[in-house]
């Protein structure tokens, strides 16, 4: 039977000009389901005949806590079974799903696409709150939540910032995790992945690059096309973080592994009917080893000047001319400043020892030389000027008889 709010969400998609079959596809709900509550004039509420839910005498506590967390069905049935709860999920998922608003499972509908073992992961960042330090400090929490499109193998690993460095090492990690890595990778439109509507980030680009993974990125306010994720970060906080207590964030990162080893990866999944850890061997990754790790270091994109130089830290170096104009990636690596455009190094120099130092290449400047002097020179002047002619001699006496 359905309950009023699905039966309201089911006459709105109609307004909405809606078919059944869409309908259906939205709602989960078979199309006899729907032309029946469309036949109807006002809901018709299920008659129990007097008999009494086993669920009636826990239904305060469940508003409660509902109210106070927001809680799933899944956790719910974890806390009220001690308390003598014999019935099933079923009954108390649709009182959980009654006890939400409507409007919220109708901004959730979308269309589902299942992708190809290995082919696809999806990573997003997803801010849980703020929280006092051990000095007292308020610092933020996010965390890194990873999925494996096919399996829903998933990783977290919870942070106090999002900065390029840090998403780059919870990839390392993830990837060390799940044992590989995937064809494609979806994320949102953060910064640290595109600068610009038509512009990766070049740092970020150099990491996929080293791994041949391809970047992408969800349609603009369209957040749902990567909707595996976005499941997960509810998943995150409201199976694993809701409710629970932790020491700091070496224990908050312990229990989310201990979670994902003993809860998340081993959960009967809704969709696939499947366990995630099970779906995990059938995945296609690439290999953990198939390619060298990569080395996270301090890395900044720069212009290449007029002159052949980039600017890093206060200090000049020199690039082969040819690059003038172009996007870099310096890398400080040790005492080495490296010059990188897309996955070549084009130019490697000792770090300079002070700054406003101009560190140079012979060889760079020898080529700018000859750039220099193979210009064309420029037109010659349309008019002409020459110097053959000779010059009158005049007699001073000629000056002295004008002047009388």
């Amino acid at each position: 039977m359905l309950n009023r709010e699905e039966w309201m969400d089911i006459h709105l998609l109609s307004r909405q000009g809606h078919s059944i079959r869409s309908i259906a596809r939205l709602t989960n709900l078979s199309r006899n389901t729907i032309r029946r509550a469309l036949r109807e004039k006002a809901h018709q509420p299920y008659n129990t005949a007097g008999r009494r839910s086993k669920l009636e005498q826990f239904k305060p506590y469940i508003e409660k806590r509902y109210n106070e967390c927001a809680l799933s069905a899944v956790r719910m049935l974890e806390e009220i079974r001690p308390q003598g709860y014999t019935g099933g999920i079923h009954i108390l998922r649709r009182y959980v799903q009654e006890l939400g608003a409507p409007s919220k499972r109708l901004e959730k509908a979308t269309i589902r696409f299942e992708t190809p073992p290995g082919h696809q992961a999806q990573a997003d960042w997803a801010y849980c709150g703020r929280f006092a330090d051990a000095a007292g400090e308020i610092i933020p929490i996010y965390a890194f939540v990873f999925v494996l499109s096919f399996s829903r193998y998933m990783y977290v690993e919870f942070t106090t910032t999002m900065k390029l460095e840090m998403l780059i090492g919870c990839h390392l990690r993830a990837f060390d995790y799940v044992g590989g890595w995937v064809q494609t990778m979806l994320y949102d439109n953060m910064k640290q992945v595109r600068i610009g509507p038509q512009q990766w980030n070049p740092l970020f680009l150099d990491f996929v690059n080293h791994y041949g993974v391809a970047p992408k990125t969800h349609r603009v306010r369209r957040p749902r096309t990567k909707g595996k994720v976005e499941r997960m970060v509810d998943y995150v906080k409201d199976n694993f973080l809701n409710g629970r207590v932790f020491s700091g964030l070496d224990d908050l990162n312990a229990q989310c592994r201990d979670w994902l080893e003993h809860t998340a990866n081993i959960r009967l999944h809704s969709t696939t009917g499947r366990r995630p850890v099970d779906l995990l061997a059938e995945e296609k990754l690439t290999s953990i080893e198939a390619a060298p790790r990569y080395r996270i270091s301090h890395k900044s994109a720069r212009k290449v000047d007029r002159e052949g130089y980039v600017s890093y830290q206060r200090s000049r170096y020199s690039v082969p001319p040819e690059h003038v104009g172009k996007t870099v990636v310096v890398e400080h690596d040790e005492q080495k400043v490296i010059v990188r455009c897309k996955d070549l190094i084009i130019a490697t120099h000792d770090a300079a020892r002070k700054t406003g130092s101009c560190v140079t290449s012979r060889e760079h400047v020898e080529e700018m030389w000859k750039l220099s002097v193979g210009r064309q020179m420029p037109p010659a002047p349309s008019w002409k000027l020459t110097f053959n002619g000779s010059v009158a001699a005049v007699s001073l006496s000629t000056y002295e008889e004008v002047a009388l």
